[in-house]
């Protein structure tokens, strides 16, 4: 039990041996985790009980704390793509193309338009899934299951995408500097025909089956609300911002992989609450459907990746076939080609809002510094003030409809 631990239970045991009421009521402290990642993460609330109300809440963090960014001072770049796939699992490939678009930077790297409209596609795709996992387990946790399983089979589906474009399905280590290891096949085309076809029509169901269920609004309207002032002191970003009613979003504030090229809107709230939070991220997902018509139907022609032969990889055939595609396959890999001096920071309209990478290299293999800015580590700095007040099971839909995903808060 850790130091911090029983500092918290004290601080509450402490309140609890010195409160009484005359109606003989007592106070408690209840420990709400750590849980399994496949639930909302690994991490701990200490709670001071009165009844099922919450009187007041102390987050514990770091259960699965890796040490990414001391570990890729460590790596060189392409070493470092598999780190990313780790921070929210539930949208990787958003986070692979906000490390190769960071590394570019620093390079001064320009990528063709059709590998931007590509890299558009996937990570919209990603945001639909991790939307998808978000608002299906909200309703799971507060008791409907069957519009989750409904629509999971789409989830599938975009993994199988994934597994045309890069072999793999969650953990995707996805692209290359300058774009992508290879042009998409003519099956991945498919299969996201396949998805624009039929996913829409089964997310419009599960918005059917909790919009307007009496139920679902009774126990997510006003619940976990915050102000769009405080979220922007705490430094909010994302569906969770504009929950609030505040319209940032950074792929038009600072546009990137040439977003300015498409016709999308930008859904809002008002009250900030579970509420507002579900329908930011229905209404988003509807976007990232025409965003992705949109790059299908006008994809450049051109190369899917830049002409940068010191950073990017060789074709594998080549590697196996050629001693000096092999040796520039290993000079890459190992960092042996010289990186310019360069201090960056590039950051990407995640799916639960800014993902920001501030990268320093000092002309060695390695960089000097890289940090991560993960949203969901400012999210649940908020989240003893939004169960404050409220019932125990308010506490489950609220940290249900912030997403707060362990890998990327304990980075």
């Amino acid at each position: 039990m850790s130091d911090q631990f029983i500092d918290k239970e004290h601080r509450f045991a402490k309140i609890v041996s010195e409160q009484t009421f005359e109606d003989g009521r007592e106070l408690s402290v209840l420990n709400f985790g750590p849980t399994h990642p496949s639930t909302h993460g690994v991490f701990q609330n200490i709670l001071l009980m009165d009844g099922e109300r919450i009187l007041d809440a102390d987050t514990t963090i770091g259960y699965i704390h890796r040490a990414f960014e001391k570990i890729a001072e460590n790596r060189t770049f392409y070493q470092i793509t598999p780190l990313t796939d780790r921070l929210n699992y539930c949208s990787s490939p958003i986070n692979n193309m906000c490390w190769w678009m960071t590394v570019e930077k620093a390079l001064g790297v320009e990528v063709p338009k059709r590998a931007q409209y590509m890299r558009v596609i996937v990570m919209e795709l990603a945001r639909i899934t991790d939307h998808l996992i978000c608002n299906g387990i909200l309703g799971v946790d507060l008791g409907a299951y069957s519009p989750f399983l409904y629509v999971m089979k789409y989830r599938e589906l975009a993994y199988e995408i994934y597994e045309e474009i890069c072999g793999a399905r969650m953990t995707t280590n996805m692209g290359r500097i300058g774009g992508f290891e290879r042009d998409w096949s003519e099956a991945a085309w498919r299969k996201l025909d396949e998805f624009l076809e039929g996913f829409p029509k089964a997310w419009n169901e599960l918005e059917t089956a909790y919009l307007r269920n009496r139920i679902f609004m009774d126990r997510t309207i006003g619940v976990g609300a915050i102000s769009a002032e405080k979220a922007m002191n705490y430094g909010f970003t994302g569906p969770n911002l504009r929950a609030t009613g505040i319209d940032y979003d950074i792929r038009i504030a600072q546009p990137y992989s040439s977003y300015d090229d498409f016709d999308f809107n930008i859904p809002v709230g008002s009250g900030g609450d579970t509420y507002d939070r579900f329908c930011v991220r229905c209404g988003e997902v509807k976007e990232s459907i025409k965003i992705i018509r949109q790059a299908r139907e006008n994809l450049p022609q051109g190369s899917y990746h830049a002409d940068v032969p010191d950073y990017y990889l060789p074709p594998k055939e080549k590697v196996y076939t050629s001693m000096e595609e092999l040796i520039n396959h290993f000079k890459i890999v190992m960092g042996e080609i010289p990186v310019p001096v360069a201090e960056v920071y590039h950051s990407v309209e995640a799916a639960n809002g800014e993902l920001g990478m501030y990268l320093i290299t000092d002309g060695s293999r390695t960089p000097f510094r890289l940090h991560f800015r993960r949203p969901c580590f400012v999210y649940y700095q908020a989240f003893p003030e939004l169960i404050k007040g409220g019932m125990f099971s308010d506490a489950v839909a609220t940290l249900s409809s912030i997403n707060v995903i362990a890998g990327e808060l304990d980075a």
